[in-house]
């Protein structure tokens, strides 16, 4: 059973609307408008996929991240994306996910592993130290899609809303993400990062787009190929010949 603290009723008592509201607003009141006209073809999937989870919520589950933050990634417009980091599922402790891959609530102490070392390998790639909260949205801010492939999950239950229609959302996302053009018709900046393999499934769909892969950042994992892969340095080396600028990846002491 979960301890009952004041994340956890943030959680429970989420402010705005619920699941079961968001399958019923308009797309575009959800994410941004050229998202909402990207993921159009998937919309009927997307309310169904909602519907369940508002199914899972009036069922007793609790299902993370707060219905004001599951779509959070799509909020930055399409047209700034200029890097793709792919996640799996949300963290399933109840106060931690905030609807970014690998980001927590700026309170979360400590921070999951996984994102302690992403923060190691940071430091050790550009010297940059870490942060003691957990909050990407710098990154965000800078056009990094941090884009869970599965964008719900019950609490305590790692990977239980996967199959349930998440993944033909994001995969319409990435798909999307791969098509823009600048107005000559080259194609615009983007940078892939695959960390595991499940987020090495979607390189197919992502043709010609430069990507850096490694082993995914888990403990049990990060010591076969994540730690010393620099991965920052090589998402700003490729921006950089796309003509892009660098991101800042040295996040702000406090969010």
């Amino acid at each position: 059973m979960f301890e009952t603290d004041a994340l956890f009723e943030l959680e429970q008592k989420p402010a705005g609307p619920g699941f079961a509201e968001l399958a019923r607003l308009p797309l575009d009141e959800l994410i941004s408008p050229d998202w909402a006209a990207a993921l159009a073809e998937v919309e009927p999937e997307l309310r169904k996929v909602l519907a369940f989870v508002a199914g899972d919520v009036a069922a007793g589950h609790l299902v993370l991240p707060s219905p004001s933050n599951v779509l959070r990634a799509f909020r930055q417009p399409l047209a700034d994306v200029k890097v793709l980091i792919v996640g799996q599922d949300p963290y399933p402790t109840p106060g931690h996910p905030i609807g970014l891959s690998f980001a927590v609530d700026p309170h979360v102490r400590p921070l999951p592993r996984s994102l302690a070392n992403i923060y190691r390998e940071l430091e050790a790639d550009l010297g940059i130290p870490a942060r003691v909260h957990g909050d990407l949205s710098a990154w965000a801010g800078q056009g990094v899609l941090l884009l869970n492939r599965v964008m719900t999950v019950r609490a305590g239950a790692a990977g239980s809303h996967r199959g349930k229609g998440w993944e033909k959302i994001t995969t319409a996302a990435v798909e999307a993400l791969a098509r823009r053009t600048a107005p000559d018709g080259s194609p615009l900046p983007l940078v892939a990062v695959l960390w595991g393999k499940d987020a090495e499934s979607v390189r197919p769909l992502l043709p010609g787009v430069p990507a850096v892969s490694s082993a995914h950042p888990s403990p049990l994992s990060a010591s076969r190929g994540f730690f010393g892969s620099r991965p920052f340095s090589r998402v700003n080396a490729l921006l950089r010949d796309q003509g892009a600028k660098d991101v800042i990846w040295e996040l702000p002491p406090a969010p």
